[in-house]
């Protein structure tokens, strides 16, 4: 199936550190996006709505928190979404990702369609 989003999610675990809500501290992306993320290993109290600060690679941006889920009682996956431009925050190139994914479907297309024989 193939992904709907405007701004298809990457596979990506990058540490990363949150300032904001009750016990910040040290988390790591799952997702990634060209505007947010998806965190885990998360162990500081946050809401949905409440803004937080990530820094990674001395660079630092704001988030607006999305959902949470509690995972157990000691951690839990967030999902983040940018409060402004967050141009190559995560030090990754997304917009390759962005085309390999037609490109991918093409080469196995290829690979499947059945070739006449001369």
């Amino acid at each position: 199936m193939q992904e709907r989003r405007i701004n298809p999610r990457r596979k990506m675990v990058l540490p990363v550190k949150i300032s904001g809500g009750e016990g910040g501290g040290l988390a790591y992306t799952m997702d990634i996006t060209s505007i947010g993320a998806r965190l885990g290993g998360v162990r500081a109290t946050l809401e949905t709505g409440q803004t937080v600060s990530l820094t990674r690679n001395g660079r630092k941006a704001s988030f607006k928190v999305v959902w949470v889920h509690q995972v157990n009682p000691k951690e839990m996956h967030v999902g983040i979404e940018a409060l402004q431009g967050v141009d190559n925050f995560w030090g990754v190139d997304l917009s390759e990702h962005q085309n390999g994914g037609k490109k991918d479907l093409d080469a196995l297309m290829s690979l499947l369609t059945p070739t006449k024989k001369s």
